[in-house]
C-alpha cells in the first residue's frame, strides 16, 4: 500500500507548468505593486491620499474574501479536480478586468474616483478567484514535504522571472513604445494614458496563455480523507487553533509590509528623491533619467532574487526551512535599512545594497509557502481533516492585507508631507521617501524575523508527520 502513496514525485514538465501560473499572476501583481500608485497619481489624476485609501479598503475587503474563496474551492468537485478548473474559467475575465483597471476614460474627478474603485475592486476579486485555487495546488500536487520545496522553487523561479520581465519592459512599454512612439502614430502626439493601457493589454494576453498552460499540465494527487465531512465552522475552528499557521500568518503580513512599502514608492523614490543623474563612464558623461534608473533598479531586484531562489532547495535541506528563512531575512533587513543613510548621488550603494538584499530576500517567499503546505499536513495529522484551499487562501489574506497597509502607508505619508505629482519635491517629501524606502519597512522586517522563532514545524517534525499521513492514506487506498 505504501508504495502507491510514495510515488507522488512531480515531473519536470509538470513543475514547469505549475510555475507558469505564477508567471501569469506576477505579470499582474508586480504591475499593480510597483506602479498602481504612480499610475493613479501621475497618469490617471487621483490624489495620493485618495489612492492610498482606495488601495487600503479594497485590499482589506479582498483579504476578507480570500478565505471564502478558499472554502469554495475546497468544496468544488469536477472531473478536473477542485482547484485547476478556476484557471480555465477565469483566465480570460482576469485579463479583461486588468486592462480596464489601467484604462483612463475621460471623466470628472469624482467620476475617475468611482471608476478607479469599481475596476480595482473587480480586479482584486477576480485575481483572488484565480490565484487562491492556483496557490492551493501546491498542497495537493504532492504529499512529499521535500518535493513541495522543489515545486515551490519552480513557482517562485517563474514568479521572480516574471517580475524581472515586468520591471525590465513595463515602463518602457507604457512610456516609450506605446505612450510615445505608437501614440504619435495614433494620436499625433505622446499619450501616456494610452501607453499604460496597451502595456496591460500585452501582459493580459501573455498571462491568459500561461494560466491555461498550468491548467493543462498539472494534476491534483492529494485528496481530503474520504470520511471527512465538509464543515465551515470546523474548518475555521481548526485553522484558528493551528498555532504554526498563525505564526506564519503574522510573519507573512510583516514580510509583505517589508516588501510592499519599498516597492510601492520605488518609482516615486527615483523620480523625486534620486532624480535624473549624470554618470561618468569611460571618460564620457551621460544623463540618465529616473525611468531608466527605476526600471534598472527593479529589474536587478527581480533577477538577483531569481539567483537567490536557485539555491533554495539545497539551503532548505541543509539548514531547514525555518533557520534559512531567519538568516536570510536578517541580511535583507540590514541591507534595506541602510538606505536611510544614502544620499541621492550614492548610486553605487543604492544599487549595490539592493543587489545583496534582493539575493537573500528572494528565497523567503518559496520557503514560507512550502511551510504553509506543511501546516496543512499538520492539521490533517492532528485533526484528521484537510482544508488545503482554506489554509492557502487565509494565508494569501495576510499578503493582501500587507499590500493594503503598505499602499496606504505610502500614500498617506506622501500626502502628509505635502507630496504633489509632477513638481519638484520639497525637503519634507524627500525625507518621507527616504523613510519609506528604509526605516519603516526594516522595522516590519525585524518583527517578522523575531516572530518566526515561534514556528515549530522543523524538518524532523515534518518527517514524522509525513510518514504517519502516508500510513493513513495507504490504509485508505
Amino acid at each position: 500500500m505504501n508504495t502507491v502513496v510514495r510515488t507522488q514525485q512531480v515531473g519536470v514538465l509538470e513543475k514547469l507548468g505549475y510555475g507558469c501560473g505564477d508567471f501569469a499572476s506576477v505579470l499582474y501583481w508586480q504591475t499593480i505593486s510597483a506602479w498602481l500608485l504612480y499610475f493613479y497619481t501621475d497618469v490617471f489624476g487621483i490624489t495620493a491620499a485618495a489612492a492610498g485609501t482606495m488601495i487600503l479598503v479594497s485590499r482589506l475587503w479582498d483579504g476578507v474574501n480570500d478565505p471564502m474563496m478558499g472554502m469554495l474551492a475546497d468544496r468544488t468537485n469536477t472531473r478536473y479536480g477542485k482547484f485547476r478548473p478556476y484557471l480555465l474559467w477565469l483566465a480570460i475575465p482576469m485579463g479583461v478586468v486588468a486592462v480596464l483597471t489601467f484604462s483612463s476614460p475621460n471623466l470628472s474627478p469624482s467620476g475617475k474616483l468611482v471608476y478607479a474603485w469599481v475596476t480595482y475592486v473587480l480586479f482584486m476579486m477576480t485575481y483572488t478567484a484565480i490565484n487562491i485555487p492556483y496557490s492551493a495546488l501546491l498542497g495537493v500536487i504532492t504529499s512529499d514535504t521535500t518535493e513541495r520545496v522543489n515545486v515551490s522553487f519552480y513557482k517562485y523561479l517563474f514568479a521572480f522571472t516574471s517580475g524581472g520581465v515586468v520591471s525590465f519592459i513595463g515602463l518602457y512599454l507604457a512610456q516609450e513604445l506605446f505612450g510615445t512612439t505608437v501614440a504619435r502614430l495614433v494620436y499625433g502626439e505622446p499619450n501616456e494614458s494610452f501607453g499604460w493601457q496597451m502595456m496591460m493589454v500585452c501582459f493580459a494576453i501573455v498571462a491568459t496563455g500561461f494560466f491555461l498552460i498550468t491548467f493543462l499540465t498539472t494534476k491534483e494527487r492529494v485528496q481530503p480523507p474520504k470520511k471527512q465531512k465538509m464543515s465551515v465552522s470546523a474548518d475555521l475552528k481548526e485553522l484558528l487553533h493551528n498555532r504554526h499557521w498563525l505564526v506564519l500568518l503574522a510573519v507573512s503580513l510583516l514580510m509583505i509590509l517589508f516588501v510592499a512599502i519599498r516597492m510601492t514608492v520605488t518609482t516615486h523614490y527615483f523620480k523625486y528623491y534620486v532624480a535624473d543623474q549624470r554618470i561618468a563612464f569611460l571618460g564620457n558623461t551621460y544623463s540618465v533619467g529616473f525611468v531608466a534608473l527605476a526600471s534598472t533598479f527593479l529589474v536587478i531586484s527581480q533577477w538577483v532574487a531569481v539567483l537567490g531562489i536557485l539555491g533554495t532547495k539545497w539551503i532548505a535541506a541543509l539548514l531547514g526551512k525555518k533557520k534559512a528563512f531567519i538568516l536570510f531575512f536578517w541580511i535583507s533587513i540590514v541591507c534595506f535599512g541602510a538606505y536611510y543613510f544614502l544620499s541621492p548621488d550614492s548610486l553605487f550603494l543604492i544599487f549595490g545594497l539592493q543587489i545583496v538584499g534582493s539575493f537573500f530576500c528572494g528565497p523567503l517567499t518559496p520557503l514560507i509557502w512550502a511551510m504553509y503546505a506543511d501546516t496543512a499536513d499538520y492539521a490533517e495529522w492532528k485533526n484528521g481533516r484537510r482544508a488545503t484551499g482554506l489554509v492557502f487562501s487565509a494565508s494569501t489574506m495576510s499578503q493582501k492585507i500587507g499590500w493594503a497597509i503598505g499602499g496606504f502607508v505610502a500614500g498617506w505619508l506622501l500626502a502628509s508631507v505635502g507630496f504633489q505629482p509632477n513638481v519638484e519635491a520639497s525637503d519634507s517629501v524627500r525625507f518621507g521617501l527616504k523613510l519609506l524606502i528604509s526605516v519603516i519597512p526594516a522595522a516590519a522586517g525585524v518583527l517578522a524575523a523575531l516572530l518566526m522563532l515561534l514556528y515549530g514545524l522543523d524538518n524532523n517534525k515534518m518527517k514524522i508527520i509525513e510518514e504517519e499521513l502516508r500510513r493513513r492514506r495507504g490504509e485508505n487506498e
